[in-house]
């Protein structure tokens, strides 16, 4: 009796005249992965549905990321894997680059956003290319003992903070979600709320808890340029106070 030839990995065999696929590595796993979050949102990327994507069993899968939290700290290297900027003579000139990059990053995969909040802060993929040039920049601005951490912590929390707001998730009844949002900012009491009502026309849909888009139709780049100048005019003065 002949015995079955065993497979270990977890891959689906070929049906008759079913076209090769691409070896599997982690590399592909993560590709795909990322595919399906820009195409589907977090929300889908589970184990299950991208092995049935790759045409394999999850078994597969787990042969090199072995839980979805792994999976998902690798797809935000990924798309973080260049944010790192090239040396900058000024360290204000490095912190600012390091911020855009951050930033039109999340842009070119919107759906990744909530990932920055949960991942970037304690990622077990953590890019350190990116923390020793944040590090230096700061130590070029004078910062020292107990004041670079707290710089530090500062600059990964801002550089996290305003990109998760701008590209936050809609809700998933999107359109009567935004019908209500801009009926509530048309029915404001202006003399319950005079300044509110006074700059409504400015602040509707420019404004965080304003808002009925996100980034990906309505994006903030005034409002981002004017987070990273105050960013960094708050850390100059600390640092002049050193």
């Amino acid at each position: 009796m002949t015995s079955k030839t065993a497979n270990p990995r977890g891959r689906r065999k070929k049906a008759a005249g079913e076209e090769t696929k691409s070896a599997l590595n982690k590399d592909t796993i993560i590709a795909a992965a990322l595919a399906l979050i820009d195409r589907d949102g977090l929300d889908k990327c589970s184990l299950r549905n991208l092995a049935r994507g790759l045409g394999v069993y999850p078994t597969a899968i787990y042969w090199y990321v072995s839980s979805r939290e792994l999976l998902l700290s690798e797809v935000l290297a990924k798309v973080l894997e260049e944010v790192a900027p090239a040396p900058q003579a000024r360290w204000q000139d490095y912190l600012r680059a390091a911020m855009v990059n951050c930033h039109e990053a999340v842009h070119r995969h919107p759906n990744i956003a909530p990932l920055l909040g949960s991942q970037l802060v304690s990622n077990s993929s953590t890019d350190f290319k990116l923390v020793e040039g944040v590090l230096a920049a700061l130590q070029q601005a004078g910062f020292s003992g107990p004041a670079l951490t707290g710089a530090y912590n500062t600059f990964i929390a801002a550089l996290a903070g305003f990109t998760t707001l701008e590209y936050a998730p809609l809700p998933e009844n999107t359109k009567a979600w935004q019908y209500r949002v801009q009926e509530n900012l048309r029915a404001i009491d202006p003399e319950q709320h005079p300044t509110l009502a006074q700059n409504i026309d400015q602040l509707s849909n420019r404004g965080f808890s304003l808002r009925w888009q996100n980034g990906v139709d309505a994006g903030l780049d005034e409002s981002f340029a004017f987070y990273v100048d105050t960013l960094l005019c708050g850390l100059e003065t600390m640092a002049a106070r050193r």
